[in-house]
C-alpha cells in the first residue's frame, strides 16, 4: 500500500532537515547522485523564499519546496528514479516562475528539465470546461491531445503530475470552499481516472475518496459516521477472522502468506449504494479482508479452502486471475457468510498482483528498473492506443465524456515507458 508519511524532519528552527529527509528517502529509492539531490532541495528552498504570494491558499509548511518534498516522497514509493524525484521538487518553484526550464536543464540536466516541462504541459488539462466557458470545442480537443502526447513520451510526467494533485488536494482544506470545491472536481473528473488507467489503486482510492469529501460532503460524512459507529465491533470481527484465515493457510502448507482488513474507501460504498439501491448496512465490502500468497496456484487453493470455511454468497464472485481488467488488475473477489452469518467479502491474489493493484505502472520500476534511453516492447501498443483516444476525442461532446473516456477500457493494459 502507498502510504506516504506527511510529517517532514524539522530542524530546531522548524526548517526540513535535508539530510534526514533525503536519508529517509533513500530508505524507499536509491539515488544515484545524493549530492546533486541536496543541491536541488537547497535551490528549491531559496527560491521558495523569494517567492511572493498576497493571496495564500496553502499554509506556509505547504508553500514550494516543501510541496515538491512531499511530492517527491510519494514517487520515491512508487519507486520513480532520481531525475523525477528532483522535477518534482523543482517543478512549483518554476511552475511561479521563480527559475526557467532553460536554468534547470543547465544545472541539473536535460532530463530533468524535459520532466518539469511536461507537467507544465498536463497543466493545460485544468482548463478543460465547457464551451460556454469560453474554451472553443477545438480548444478542449487541443488541450487533451498535448497532455496525451506528453503521457505517451514519458509516463514519469504523469506520475509527477499526480502526485502534484495528490498534495493540493490533501491540503486544500484550509483554502477557501470554492477553491476545495474547484481543485476536488479538477482531480475527480480527470486524475483519479488517470491514475485508475495507470493501475495506481491506493493513489486512485484517495484522490477519489478526498474529491468526495469536497464535492458531496454530506454524504461522505454520513457514511464516514456509519464507519466510524461501528469501527470496534468490526474491526474485533476482522481480527478474528484474519486469524482464523492464517491458521487454516499453515495447516494447509502455505506459510509464507499475508492476511489483512482491507480498507474501506467512503466513495467506493457510496456508489456501490447508488448503483445497487441499498443501505449502508447491506453494502458487504465493510467488513473486507485480503489475502497475500506466493504462486497464483495458491490464490485457487485458499479460494477452496475459504469456501469449504464459509458458504458461498450466490452471484458474488468474480475471477479476475483469468480475465484481468483492462488496466491489468488481477485478483479473485468472493463473498461468503462468516462467522455471526455475516456477510464478508473476501480478495485474494499474489503478491505480485497486489504491488500491481497498489503500484500499476510503477510496479516495473520496481522489479525491472526504469531505464530512458529506450522504449519498451510495448511501445506500438502505446502509439495505437493514442491513435484511438486522438480519433475517439474529436467526438468529445462535453466534459463529462472526457472523464469517461479516460476511465473507460479504451487504454490499453498498462503504460510503459
Amino acid at each position: 500500500m502507498v502510504k506516504v508519511r506527511d510529517d517532514q524532519p524539522l530542524t530546531a528552527t522548524g526548517d526540513v532537515d535535508i539530510g534526514h529527509w533525503l536519508e529517509r528517502l533513500q530508505e524507499s529509492v536509491p539515488l544515484r547522485d545524493p549530492q546533486q539531490m541536496r543541491e536541488v532541495c537547497e535551490l528549491a528552498k531559496q527560491l521558495s523564499l523569494k517567492a511572493e504570494r498576497p493571496h495564500k491558499v496553502w499554509l506556509p509548511q505547504d508553500a514550494g519546496y516543501r510541496m515538491g518534498l512531499k511530492m517527491a516522497d510519494i514517487l520515491a514509493l512508487l519507486k520513480l528514479d532520481q531525475p523525477a524525484l528532483e522535477a518534482a521538487v523543482l517543478y512549483r518553484a518554476v511552475r511561479e516562475g521563480l527559475i526557467s526550464c532553460e536554468a534547470v536543464g543547465r544545472r541539473f540536466g536535460r532530463e530533468v528539465a524535459q520532466l518539469v516541462d511536461g507537467v507544465l504541459q498536463m497543466a493545460a488539462i485544468g482548463n478543460l470546461q465547457p464551451p460556454s466557458s469560453g474554451l472553443t470545442q477545438h480548444d478542449q480537443h487541443d488541450n487533451l491531445r498535448k497532455m496525451l502526447v506528453t503521457m505517451i513520451d514519458d509516463v514519469r510526467v504523469a506520475l509527477i503530475k499526480i502526485a502534484e494533485r495528490t498534495c493540493a488536494l490533501r491540503q486544500v482544506k484550509h483554502a477557501p470552499r470554492e477553491k476545495q470545491q474547484q481543485v476536488a472536481r479538477e482531480v475527480f473528473d480527470i486524475y483519479a481516472p488517470l491514475a485508475h488507467q495507470l493501475g495506481i489503486g491506493q493513489i486512485k482510492w484517495e484522490l477519489e475518496d478526498l474529491s468526495f469529501r469536497y464535492l458531496q460532503e454530506a454524504d461522505y460524512k454520513t457514511i464516514a459516521r456509519q464507519l466510524a459507529e461501528k469501527r470496534v465491533d468490526r474491526d474485533r470481527y476482522i481480527n478474528d477472522v484474519v486469524e482464523t484465515i492464517k491458521g487454516i493457510l499453515v495447516t494447509q502448507g502455505i506459510f509464507r502468506h499475508d492476511v489483512s482488513g482491507r480498507a474501506k474507501h467512503i466513495y467506493s460504498i457510496w456508489r456501490k449504494m447508488k448503483r445497487k439501491g441499498i443501505d449502508f448496512s447491506q453494502v458487504n465490502d465493510v467488513r473486507a479482508v485480503r489475502i497475500l500468497v506466493p504462486e497464483m496456484a495458491d490464490c485457487y487453493t485458499v479460494l477452496g479452502l475459504v469456501h469449504s470455511r464459509w458458504m458461498h454468497v450466490p452471484d458474488e464472485f468474480d475471477d479476475y486471475i483469468a480475465n484481468p481488467k483492462k488496466n491489468g488488475y488481477q485478483s479473485l473477489h468472493t463473498a461468503v457468510l462468516g462467522p455471526e452469518n455475516k456477510v464478508l467479502e473476501i480478495q485474494i491474489r499474489t503478491f505480485a498482483m497486489h504491488d500491481e493493484a497498489e503500484l500499476g505502472v510503477c510496479a516495473h520500476w520496481r522489479y525491472k528498473g526504469h531505464d530512458t534511453g529506450g522504449k519498451s516492447n510495448s511501445y506500438e501498443e502505446k502509439i495505437s492506443w493514442l491513435r484511438q483516444v486522438l480519433e475517439w476525442q474529436d467526438e468529445v461532446g462535453d466534459f463529462g465524456d472526457l472523464r469517461e473516456g479516460l476511465a473507460s477500457d479504451v487504454a490499453p493494459d498498462r503504460i510503459y515507458v
